[in-house]
């Protein structure tokens, strides 16, 4: 009787979840080991419904599974502890900014370009922020669900694949940090790192699955003229000078036809975030491209330029005008007001725990 009374009594001690950690082999797995059990993967293609759950599995619940959910953070590795869950600092997302960051700066060439200009877009589509609907509540940067059809193949997201896959190591490396708040943080990223202003940020976004994504056409359009931009912001509550302090991002970058149909960059230094673009609107004549791709401006100097039908509303409308002579006037002017405007953006319909005031601001690297 003794004797089945002990082997009983340590089958129970080998089975109790409540054991502490130190002698419980299971949290003693390596942290490479976490790390790609907790991968989280995306959906980009229609009729992936076996894989579009994939993204809600998070490496804090594998840990839950097993009873506990204690994580701490040492160089982008995600680790078991015993002092309660991980809530990464100021420091942790310093340290992401900078593995977000130093990655671009082995090709300073087009590829960078490219690879930066396209974590910019991040703060625009990639996480909804420009889906947002003052008068529903929906949409809006919390939810990252571009990971999915068909928000995926809406066409004002044509292309962004390739910037999802440029920061998809990022979020193998730093788990912890959900889409949305990985994809806004890159748009932030990039505006700073390409000598923009600086942008106030603060964490507190959630993934969604397929479910929540926001229907077609909520996006800008760039074929269309003033009245469509008026729609498209003022559904999201911005008004004109907003309106075109956001539009103002357009130095950036430039557009690839095989991504969104249109050509080419609207400055000559597509890498700087800079006045340049209301400048060039003001100053430069613009005509018709004939070529046998979307409609789109050309500049009459070098015809190496492109302005989209939408930015060229700018300078018709009488009251959008006033904005870009004061923009291409006064870099300050359009910095400050460009920083407000992508921190209400990426901020709409998000439910933060945290205050305003908490937003942190982050140094760059370069």
């Amino acid at each position: 009787m003794a004797t089945a009374a002990r082997t009983f009594t340590r089958a129970v001690a080998r089975s109790n979840p409540l054991r502490p950690v130190a002698r419980n082999a299971r949290f003693a797995l390596p942290a490479q080991t976490l790390r790609a059990t907790s991968r989280r993967g995306y959906s980009s293609e229609a009729g992936s419904g076996k894989s579009s759950n994939s993204p809600l599995i998070w490496g804090i619940g594998l840990a839950a599974a097993g009873g506990v959910g204690y994580y701490f953070y040492q160089n982008g590795d995600v680790k078991a502890k015993a002092s309660g869950p991980f809530v990464p600092t100021k420091e942790d997302y310093q340290k992401l900014w900078t593995g977000m960051w130093l990655p671009t700066q082995k090709k300073r060439n087009g590829s960078w370009s490219a690879n930066m200009s396209f974590r910019f877009l991040f703060g625009w589509h990639g996480t909804r922020s420009g889906t947002y609907d003052k008068e529903t509540g929906t949409g809006g940067s919390n939810g990252a669900t571009m990971r999915f059809a068909p928000e995926s193949e809406h066409g004002a997201n044509a292309g962004l694949k390739v910037a999802r896959d440029f920061l998809e190591p990022v979020k193998e490396k730093f788990p912890w940090i959900s889409y949305s708040d990985l994809w806004t943080l890159a748009g932030v990223c990039a505006i700073q790192e390409m000598q923009g202003p600086t942008i106030p940020w603060r964490p507190g976004r959630q993934d969604k699955d397929f479910t929540a994504c926001t229907p077609d056409g909520r996006l800008p359009d760039a074929s269309k003229d003033q009245k469509h931009i008026r729609d498209i912001f003022g559904r999201m509550g911005f008004d004109d000078r907003e309106m075109v302090a956001l539009i103002g991002a357009h130095s950036l970058g430039r557009a690839h036809r095989d991504r969104s149909g249109y050509e080419g960059p609207w400055d000559f230094s597509p890498t700087v975030f800079s006045n340049e673009f209301f400048r060039l609107l003001l100053e430069e004549k613009w005509s018709w491209r004939k070529w046998n791709g979307p409609a789109q401006y050309t500049d009459n100097s070098t015809k190496t330029l492109m302005m989209l039908p939408t930015d060229i509303a700018l300078v018709k409308d009488k009251e959008f005008r006033k904005h870009v002579e004061r923009y291409a006037k006064d870099s300050d002017a359009f910095f400050k007001d460009f920083s407000d405007a992508f921190v209400k953006l990426l901020e709409l319909g998000v439910p933060f725990t945290s205050k305003p005031e908490d937003r942190w601001t982050f140094k760059t690297s370069s």
